[in-house]
């Protein structure tokens, strides 16, 4: 049983082996024509400057720049097993002039990089090129000695590798010798064409591609800034309505009652009893949405017993039967995801099945939350009327504020007429 994955672990290195391999003797190609390409033009333009020819032929050499890192570009992601990313090269726009047309792919430092990566890829594409030849003539020439080493004529200025170091002269020793070093070439075959492509293609992402991954990068964590201070304004108001709407007014309403039953407190001792009643009556309603309040806040069930007890919790109060499926893993200790996540995915249920109650028209919900490898998945469906939607001013906005904010995704299908889906994925 335990030897059935062998097949597709050798067919996968295999596969890996072919890829890398082909990388590497492609690239040596695509390098020599590009250098070539390259320096003839910046030496072209940069001469040509004087007469003004200059600009078009370099702002060409960096357009044709541009057309090689997009070929490497399209080969480096099977090597690195990331996706492909392109960055965004700025176009004239309609009405610009011919000069401004011809000198803005010269103003973009992406252009550049191009240039630079034709340039400085040559010398590493030889070297990765000669050590994948070499290395494949080895593995296959040594491991298949006794097939053609009787074709090599012997004699004292044709000494094989085996008599200059010391091994002899006999074909037994010679074949031996050569065999043993095509072995060691085959096994090490893979692992060195894996180096040798990383080597090539990390330095091509570096150049190519690093840039604009930092720019994304910073735009994405600038969105969740974003997000979290617009999630944290949402959750703000809201909690200044509901305190105004409720405990504040249920608050004044005490306060007055009990002014009033100091008045009574002499003349009118009958009054005050249900005075006193009333008073008794507006303290619990306050404590009972002061307690409510608490929970949409910072629950403690969820941070007492996890996120299986709290959402089943929720499930329990909906007004809508709501049947939850939870990972059981997420409420053991071991289990445990970070508050932040926890957090999320607890108010991304309650604001969901809140909408449900009040807007749907559903007559059943369904809630799944599975932890997967770094991923949190959500997934909260209804039978409903559909039609919601996360744009601004509606109750989907704050809950995709506050998912975007800890580098979430959230995706709602809600056709009209139902169903509505809502699904979450929260990196953990």
């Amino acid at each position: 049983m335990t030897a059935a994955p062998a097949q597709p672990e050798r067919d996968g290195l295999l596969r890996r082996l072919a890829g890398d391999s082909g990388y590497l003797l492609s690239g040596f190609p695509l390098a020599v024509v590009g250098f070539v390409i390259i320096v003839t033009g910046l030496s072209a333009g940069v001469g040509l400057l004087v007469v003004v020819v200059g600009l078009p032929v370099l702002a060409l050499t960096v357009l044709v720049a541009r057309l090689l890192a997009d070929i490497e570009r399209l080969r480096i992601p099977a090597i690195l097993r990331r996706p492909r990313t392109r960055p965004t090269y700025r176009t004239s726009q309609a009405g610009e002039g011919i000069w401004n047309r011809i000198t803005t792919p010269l103003a973009q430092t992406q252009g550049w990089l191009d240039v630079a990566h034709a340039l400085l890829l040559f010398p590493i594409a030889v070297f990765t090129f000669c050590v994948a030849v070499t290395w494949w003539a080895a593995a296959i020439g040594g491991t298949f000695t006794v097939a053609w080493d009787w074709s090599i004529p012997r004699g004292p200025d044709n000494q094989s590798l085996a008599q200059l170091i010391g091994l002899g002269d006999s074909a037994f020793a010679r074949i031996a010798f050569q065999t043993a070093i095509g072995l060691v070439c085959l096994v090490t075959l893979p692992a060195v064409m894996r180096l040798c492509a990383l080597a090539q293609a990390g330095f091509s992402r570096l150049l190519l591609t690093g840039v604009a991954e930092m720019r994304e990068t910073i735009t994405v964590l600038t969105d969740q800034k974003a997000a979290a201070v617009s999630a944290e304004a949402v959750a703000l108001r809201k909690l200044e309505r509901d305190m105004h709407d409720g405990p504040q007014q249920r608050l004044v309403r005490l306060a007055m009652d009990l002014g009033r039953a100091q008045q009574q407190l002499d003349s009118d001792p009958e009054a005050l009893r249900g005075t006193l009643a009333e008073a008794v009556d507006q303290t619990r309603e306050t404590l009972d949405e002061l307690r409510a309040l608490s929970r949409g806040i910072a629950p403690p069930v969820l941070a007492d017993r996890g996120l299986p007890s709290a959402l089943a919790a929720l499930a329990g109060r909906c007004t809508v039967p709501v049947e939850l499926v939870v990972d059981a893993d997420l409420g053991q200790p071991h289990g445990r995801l970070d508050a932040a996540v926890e957090n999320t995915a607890y108010f991304t249920v309650s604001e969901a099945l809140t909408n449900v109650a009040k807007h749907s028209g559903a007559t059943n919900c369904w809630v799944t939350v599975a932890n997967g490898p770094g991923r949190l998945a959500v997934q909260i469906v209804d039978d409903g009327s559909g039609g919601a939607h996360v744009a601004k001013g509606h109750g989907l906005s704050g809950l995709a504020d506050r998912v975007t904010s800890t580098g979430g995704a959230l995706t709602v299908v809600s056709p009209a007429g139902g169903p509505t889906e809502i699904k979450v994925e929260l990196p953990c």
